[in-house]
């Protein structure tokens, strides 16, 4: 098992204030063993709601909660909308911060019963598969695995996770081949299990269709006419399965930023994988060599690094920004008054273009990195910097 300090100093961090964390993300991220190591799944304050003895406890959830001491830790939450309510009952009763720990699949009823019920006694916290700050130097990596060879030097963990995806199982897997046929089994089970637990009613051969031709909108505007045509749906269709994998932390919607520039601006989303790792398995990459050779190299790596950028930087808001004229900025952060530019350029040798230079003026950019899979830092212009991705890592 790989250690997570960075979530678990945040987990650490949230549950120190508020009355409550909710954790939130796709199934087999590792949920659940970040909970345990805050109390054993043996205590009577351990609720899994997919065991069914676990459910048969919590028919009565106020008698069931009222009484406890200390953390108590509810997972798979959302099987359970009706414990909301009661829980809001039982923060208000204390000031003790710490009081519930909540662990749930991105359920749009989740996400709706937490701001309603919830709203400013819990702190929400994404929990995702891992990233390169989890694999760095990491001693626990597999010394089975042939790709960790070379002393498992943060280049080539950086290289496996963004061939195999930061699922833990995917990328501790003993070789590729094992790595692929967890993630083609995590597929199906997210297709035909997981969505019907979510309430989430959809047929699952046509979303699997959706979800292969969805691969090749990586990094792409998307246009919901084009696959609608191709499925034979309506675009309503396709847009909702579109927002079911967006809510569910398999998709990145990444908005168009707009300001006054007098210039026709690109209004339509941008679409990313949120783990390369299932990119790769419904595109048929089954190897890192293939990977590099493959037409989608350049917006599989883009959206492997944009997702590295944004969990390590954690703007307030992301976004991308684009004009009809060609002017283009991958990913525009927010955070404070800072407003901060970043392209991602899957080549040893970035150059600043044109389209930068606007970029960078228009949206009066406090600076601009060029992110790349190169070791050395430099600079490239006034407020111009080229960096390499393993230097984004904290601390």
């Amino acid at each position: 098992m790989l250690t997570r300090p960075d979530l678990l100093f945040q987990l650490t961090d949230a549950l120190s204030f508020w009355r409550g964390v909710v954790l939130l993300g796709p199934r087999q991220v590792g949920k659940t063993t970040l909970a345990r190591q805050f109390l054993s799944p043996s205590s009577p304050n351990y609720f899994d709601l997919e065991n069914p003895r676990a459910r048969t406890r919590l028919q009565d959830p106020m008698q069931a909660l009222e009484n406890l001491q200390g953390l108590v830790v509810i997972d798979e939450v959302q099987l359970a909308p009706e414990l909301f309510p009661v829980l809001r009952v039982l923060m208000d009763r204390s000031n003790t911060p710490g009081q519930f720990l909540l662990l749930g699949s991105a359920a749009p009823a989740l996400l709706r019963q937490s701001n309603e019920s919830l709203l400013g006694r819990v702190r929400t916290i994404e929990v995702t598969g891992f990233n390169i700050s989890d694999v760095a130097n990491n001693t626990n990596l597999s010394s089975t695995d042939p790709s960790n060879s070379s002393n498992s030097s943060n280049s080539s963990n950086t290289l496996k996770l963004w061939h195999r995806g930061g699922y833990p199982l995917s990328f501790t897997a003993p070789n590729d081949t094992k790595s692929l046929a967890w993630r083609d089994s995590a597929v199906h089970s997210y297709l035909y299990t997981d969505l019907p637990q979510l309430g989430i009613n959809l047929d699952a051969t046509a979303m699997l269709r959706f979800w292969k031709m969805l691969a090749h909108y990586h990094g792409q505007l998307w246009n919901a006419a084009e696959p609608a045509r191709s499925l034979g749906v309506s675009e309503t269709t396709v847009r909702r399965y579109l927002d079911q994998l967006t809510q569910t932390f398999m998709v990145r919607q990444l908005q168009p930023w707009h300001t006054n520039l007098g210039k026709r601006q690109v209004k339509s989303p941008k679409i990313y994988f949120r783990d390369t790792g299932l990119l790769h398995a419904l595109m048929g990459i089954t190897s890192l060599d293939q990977l590099r050779t493959h037409p989608a190299c350049g917006a599989s790596w883009e959206g492997f690094a944009l997702e590295q950028v944004i969990r390590i930087a954690q703007p307030d808001e992301a976004y991308f920004w684009a004009t009809h004229a060609g002017a283009e900025l991958d990913l525009l952060l927010l955070k404070g008054s800072q407003r901060v530019g970043v392209e991602f350029k899957h080549t040893s040798n970035p150059k600043v273009t044109q389209s930068m230079r606007i970029a960078a003026h228009d949206l009066q950019l406090d600076r601009l990195y060029i992110v790349y899979p190169g070791e050395q830092r430099y600079t490239l212009g006034e407020g111009i910097e080229a960096v390499p991705l393993q230097a984004l890592m904290p601390g």
